[in-house]
């Protein structure tokens, strides 16, 4: 079987690989002669040996160990099989991957607001997603790795959760100018935050590539009190009125026929009503041409007695009708 027979090859790899894992521990105690490295894609592999950092590799492909890797190994440039053992080295797989999660207020916030009187504050719930990755292996191994043998992004988020409430009270206070319109300031919320957790998670070799508030809710009572004053001031605008009130007559269930002979009938009888105020007009103008024109053809003097005439039909001192 040769010289080294009895030792039996193995291969290093990350063999149960899972997406919410962000590193893997090969689990073997020694690297025998003759071994490959796998490295996929996605995977970064970091060789140690007492605890030091030798070698970091990132290419995928398949490399034989004794050839491949210990050359280029800090301090194991000139390692040799022995007969009876191998390497007694660590190999840690990191997942490279960019993870995104979900995040949401663990508790409601308070935010003070005065003009409200509310004694606790306005409370108001929030969600949205956020993405990490793995920035610097020295800490990563320093903080988690040199201690614990598995750390998922169950683990991050949960140390996201216990911070994000105090990050997110910080910058609306910050930069929400408006405490009822706080989505039209979420970006500049957002990026404050994104700066903070990003100091908060380096310590563990992690950086923050992007932080996200998808919504910000208020209390029932508020939100009624939001959509009453868009109503209101919808009204004032009799096209947006209409508009408004056809789409409460869609909400409602009435059908598009009856829906448009509604709105038709409205027209017509504003047009109608409009017509007979103009008729009225024109009416009220020919009684007063009459009347103009009846006033006109009285004479100044009876044409029987003589008598100057007060604008009457009749004269005053005979009775003779003028008309």
């Amino acid at each position: 079987m040769g010289l080294f027979g009895n030792q039996l090859a193995n291969v290093v790899e990350w063999t149960e690989y899972r997406d919410d894992s962000i590193f893997h521990k090969w689990s073997n105690n020694e690297i025998k002669k003759g071994s490959k490295l796998i490295l996929r894609a996605g995977q970064d592999a970091i060789f140690m040996y007492n605890g030091k950092i030798e070698g970091i590799f990132r290419d995928e492909g398949e490399y034989n160990i004794e050839t491949d890797i210990i050359p280029f190994l800090s301090t194991l440039k000139g390692f040799k099989f022995g007969f009876n053992s191998g390497l007694r080295a660590e190999v840690l797989f990191v997942n490279t991957k960019e993870f995104t999660e979900k995040w949401g207020t663990k508790n409601p916030i308070a935010l003070p607001a005065p003009q409200l009187n509310l004694p606790g504050g306005l409370p108001i719930r929030a969600f949205g997603n956020y993405s990490f990755k793995v920035d610097d292996y020295l800490a990563l191994i320093d903080k988690i790795a040199g201690i614990k043998s598995e750390f998922t992004v169950e683990d991050v988020r949960m140390r996201v959760i216990a911070v994000v409430d105090k990050l997110l009270m910080k910058w609306i206070s910050t930069e929400g100018k408006d405490l009822f319109n706080l989505q039209a300031y979420s970006s500049q919320i957002s990026s404050g935050i994104k700066t903070d957790l990003d100091m908060e998670l380096c310590k563990l070799g992690l950086t923050v590539t992007d932080f996200n508030i998808a919504s910000v809710s208020y209390p029932e009572e508020i939100t009624k009190m939001q959509n009453k004053a868009a109503a209101q001031a919808m009204v004032g605008d009799m096209n947006k009125y209409t508009s408004m009130a056809m789409a409460d007559g869609m909400t409602k269930g009435t059908s598009a026929s009856n829906l448009a002979g509604d709105m038709v009938s409205m027209s017509m009888g504003m047009a109608m009503g409009q017509q007979m105020l103009n008729q009225m007009k024109e009416g009220n103008g020919a009684m007063a041409d009459i009347n103009n024109d009846q006033v006109g053809s009285i004479p100044k003097f009876c044409p029987n007695c003589g008598t100057k005439t007060t604008g009457t039909r009749f004269c005053g001192n005979c009775g003779t009708k003028f008309f």
